[in-house]
């Protein structure tokens, strides 16, 4: 049985909403307990590009605004945060900036942001695509002004406008016309950490955000751990038995991942704040659940690993935005799961998994952070499971194999 605390790395959509207001703001600010992973190191190296004085420490993270110009063109490798939080900031910058990443990236949704940008007056040529590859050539300005978009896709497309709009001329209302809104929390982190840093956001109407032009204050500030990768280790308590701790989980956030804490009690685990953190104990014995995962998608391939190895049938559902994401995780988990014996039924907007008997072979990841962790979660109750490329998890967590490795060398 397990024993163990971990200490969870820092939360990147927090970090890299801090990094962009940091770019944004008057005077500098400084970023405790900073995230150190490829998502983090992109949006670091595309706000240099865009002349931000970066200094990156150990324990900290100072950033000193500057005017925004192009300085170099952009990598967003396979950011969703950075292909779509840097190119509003781009339109506000002087000069030409381009923007690539990885394959995949040219994939990945990018429309409502650039024809938000093209109403709000930018200049963008994107060749018809209205993705990436991409070149802004920044005025220096927005004018801003009401638009509506389709955030149907990603909640991202919110965040991005609303992250800038404090600096365009006459600020930003943002409406989404879309069906539906994934990840609505994410947009409630944005809105809190525009309004800690000063600036007046009226959300009182559902599915419309009003941001007031203004001066964005510097501030001193943790960044949390990430609640969201805290998942597998979590998992692991409940599948070995005994308890896992994760340290410093806090009593009060924004973040989705939070609701781990409601979703793992119906699965099973016990859960306390004890011991400086959250303790999970688990006993083994995992139920199934039929649950509705829109708001928390990102927590879906942990939850799906888990349900596989459940006692009764799950069905997650809500989550089709889910084949949008560094791959389409929706199809991804089946195949993967599926190859090991599973019984996994993807269908257009949820998972319906049925517990059998798995057996060992090859997890394949797809360059995916959250499905490398999926099949390591798998792999602790299933001998001779081989997670293909594990060090895709740097993306979000970048020393998770030795993480993985403490806790599970920690038992009782």
């Amino acid at each position: 049985m397990l024993a163990a605390s971990v200490a969870i790395p820092s939360s990147k959509s927090v970090m890299n909403r801090a990094l962009v207001l940091g770019a944004l703001a008057s005077t500098p600010s400084t970023l405790y307990r900073p995230l150190y992973s490829r998502d983090s190191s992109l949006m670091v190296a595309g706000l240099r590009a865009m002349g931000s004085w970066i200094d990156e420490q150990p324990k900290s993270i100072s950033i000193s605004p500057r005017p925004l110009v192009a300085v170099n063109n952009i990598d967003v490798g396979n950011a969703g945060t950075v292909m779509r939080f840097l190119p509003p900031l781009a339109a506000l910058a002087l000069g030409d900036i381009a923007f690539d990443g990885d394959a995949r990236s040219h994939e990945r949704p990018l429309a409502p942001v650039i024809k938000a940008l093209l109403e709000l007056g930018a200049d963008i040529d994107h060749g018809g695509r209205f993705g990436l590859p991409l070149v802004i050539h920044g005025s220096g300005s927005l004018k801003g002004g009401e638009i509506s978009i389709d955030a149907s896709a990603s909640s991202q497309f919110v965040s991005a406008l609303l992250l800038a709009a404090p600096r365009m001329d006459q600020g930003l209302t943002v409406k989404n016309i879309g069906p539906s809104l994934p990840s609505a929390p994410h947009i409630e982190m944005t809105v809190a950490m525009l309004r800690e840093r000063g600036i007046k956001v009226d959300n009182s109407v559902p599915n419309i955000w009003k941001v007031a032009p203004g001066e964005i204050f510097s501030v001193k500030s943790i960044i949390e751990p990430d609640l969201s990768n805290a998942a597998p280790f979590m998992v692991a308590a409940m599948i070995a038995g005994g308890t896992v701790t994760i340290l410093d989980w806090p009593t009060k956030t924004t973040q989705p991942g939070d609701q781990l804490r409601g979703i793992f009690t119906q699965m099973g685990a016990n859960l306390e704040f004890a011991n400086g953190g959250l303790t999970v104990t688990g006993s083994g014995y995992i139920n199934g659940i039929d649950i509705d995962l829109n708001e928390v998608g990102e927590l879906t391939p942990s939850i799906a690993a888990l349900a596989a190895l459940a006692s009764s049938p799950s069905h997650l559902r809500g989550i089709g935005h889910l084949r949008l994401h560094e791959t389409d995780r929706l199809n991804a988990l089946a195949s993967e799961i599926n190859g090991l014996g599973g019984d996994v039924i993807a269908h257009a907007d949820s998972l319906e998994i049925k517990p059998r008997k798995l057996h060992g072979g090859t997890f394949h990841t797809y360059e995916d952070h959250r499905l490398a962790t999926a099949g390591a979660i798998i792999g602790l109750a299933v001998k001779d499971v081989y997670v293909e490329n594990i060090e895709t998890t740097k993306k979000t967590i970048p020393d998770f194999t030795s993480l993985w490795t403490s806790i599970l060398e920690a038992s009782n």
